[in-house]
């Protein structure tokens, strides 16, 4: 992972947008001490999100709502 201050960062931008591209995070850190302020990672990283574990129950079964599941705003309300 690459690390940037915010005004390298905003010198070598197109370089980074293309660090990005190739599948490389970057992190941007501010001021004398460094301190990290954000980490940018390219899109396919983003979009990869873990589903909920069941704790102990993670080998033996699932869990997924379906695609009607709704509530109300009263139902929520009144919980």
């Amino acid at each position: 992972m690459k690390t940037l201050a915010i005004g390298e960062f905003k010198t070598h931008f197109s370089s980074v947008l293309a660090d990005l591209k190739t599948g490389h995070a970057v992190t941007v850190t501010q001021g004398k001490s460094r301190t990290k302020v954000a980490v940018l990672l390219p899109y396919d990283q983003y979009r990869k999100s873990p589903g909920r574990k069941l704790g102990i129950l993670e080998s033996r079964g699932r869990c997924k709502p379906g695609r009607d599941f709704a509530v109300s705003d009263e139902e929520f309300l009144n919980s």
